[in-house]
């Protein structure tokens, strides 16, 4: 039997492309080995964001057309599509890009056969339709990620990615549903709905459909259990919006609400199309419908010409909102973009302090937020169970271990009193 093996870089996204991709590698034959074995074929689905993640990328290429130079190398997602046909350079067999997915076992058979490398990498525009790849497992056994939604239309000064995932597709609502009852009936009880621009998905349907009507088409599905939403533009966050999911009893209050920068005028150079007025209103809706709700988000950290005064702003709004859990990135040109040429690019040693900085405060947020369920009874999703401990998640995404349970089975909701609090997560009772 042919051996395959996947390695994934980047967000939620590119790790459904993957199991996608293993799977049609399946079903055509092919074992699934660990990354680190000796296989047939290699699949790294590439990741372009930052610089971290195009080093990573070919870091892992060079090293595999050194340690296994008989095997085939797959690159796919964000890089491949960014530099295409000159990747053929590495040594790779297919370059597959964020398009063709569904024809991955082919086209690399094809190339293989030619003897020769193969660049399906296709123009993303307005008439590229979304790519209905599917999925009936992940490695999680209680927890599913649901792609809907691909693409941007918003062409932030540093970002890449509406260039590598091409303009807004919206998965059919059809569709949602039926790898929904597809995720239910293979054991999962948690989705997390996830795309590349969550907040605007249906806008290129043509039916009035909105990001609601996604959420309500999973939220009808018997078996479903909890509904975990992506990242959200502040934008989405209406009273209206907000009220409606409270309305609906799946919906995990646990919103990663984009940020980026808490200074209206970093977020002017950015052109995110919201400031700090719009952003705390769409808290204020949220909490409303969600007092205990947890927020998380991203925080890019050291745009060109960022003052201090400018990351002040950034670190009192981490405070004001308290966040339960921040991803802190310094700025990284991505050639290409308009803020790769903006003046007042910042030094390593700025970037590293107000990085570091900004994790620490974040880490003090997180406290806070855990500080505040002491003593209060939840629900926890028990995924599994390590030692003598089981582990599992509160709807608001906190960590909790619980050390006595004779009713723990993976992908059970429990009852617990939240009795302690560390950096790792909390400690339950069952009640």
């Amino acid at each position: 039997m042919k051996t395959v093996a996947f390695h994934t870089l980047g967000c939620k996204v590119n790790q459904y492309d993957t199991q996608a991709m293993l799977e049609k590698f399946r079903a055509a034959g092919y074992e699934v080995v660990p990354f680190e074995a000796a296989a047939d074929v290699y699949v790294i689905n590439t990741c372009t964001v930052t610089g971290t993640g195009d080093k990573k990328s070919m870091q892992l290429t060079r090293r595999l057309r050194r340690e296994h130079p008989e095997s085939h190398i797959i690159l796919a997602g964000c890089l491949a599509q960014r530099k295409g046909s000159e990747l053929l350079e590495t040594g790779a067999r297919l370059i597959i890009g964020t398009q063709n997915r569904d024809k991955v076992v082919e086209l690399l058979e094809q190339a293989i056969a030619n003897g020769t490398g193969i660049s399906a990498v296709n123009e993303l525009n307005a008439a590229t339709p979304f790519e209905e790849l599917s999925i009936t497992t992940q490695d999680e056994h209680t927890r599913a990620t649901l792609k809907i939604q691909e693409g941007c239309n918003n062409h932030c000064t540093y970002c890449i990615i509406p260039s590598v995932r091409g303009p807004i597709r919206s998965r059919a609502i059809s569709n949602i549903r039926e790898e929904t009852q597809r995720l239910v009936a293979a054991g999962y009880t948690e989705l997390v709905l996830t795309g590349i621009h969550l907040s605007s998905y249906g806008r290129d349907l043509g039916d009035g459909s909105t990001l609601l009507d996604a959420i309500r088409a999973v939220h009808e599905v018997e078996g479903v259990q909890r509904i975990r939403l992506g990242s959200l533009e502040p934008t989405i966050a209406t009273v209206e919006f907000s009220t409606a999911l409270a309305a609906m009893p799946k919906v995990c209050p646990q919103f990663h609400l984009a940020l980026q920068s808490g200074s209206n005028t970093v977020l002017a150079r950015m052109a995110r199309r919201y400031n700090m007025t719009m952003y705390m209103q769409a808290v204020d809706n949220l909490r409303a419908a969600f007092p205990m709700a947890a927020f998380t988000t991203d925080v890019l950290t050291c745009f060109p010409g960022e003052t201090e005064e400018e990351y002040e702003e950034t670190r009192q709004t981490i405070r004001g909102v308290g966040y339960a859990k921040i991803h802190v990135f310094p700025y990284s040109p991505r050639e290409g973009t308009k803020a790769a040429v903006m003046p007042g690019q910042l030094s390593k040693a700025v970037k590293e302090r107000r990085t570091r900085e900004l994790i620490a405060l974040g880490e003090e947020t997180a406290a806070a937020y855990q500080a505040q369920w002491l003593g209060k009874i939840s629900t926890v999703l028990i995924e599994e169970k390590i030692g003598a401990l089981w582990h599992g998640y509160t709807p608001e995404y906190i960590p909790v271990t619980i050390a006595d349970c004779p009713a723990c089975i993976p992908g059970r909701i429990v009852t617990v009193r939240l009795t302690e609090s560390s950096a790792e997560g909390m400690t339950g009772e069952i009640v």
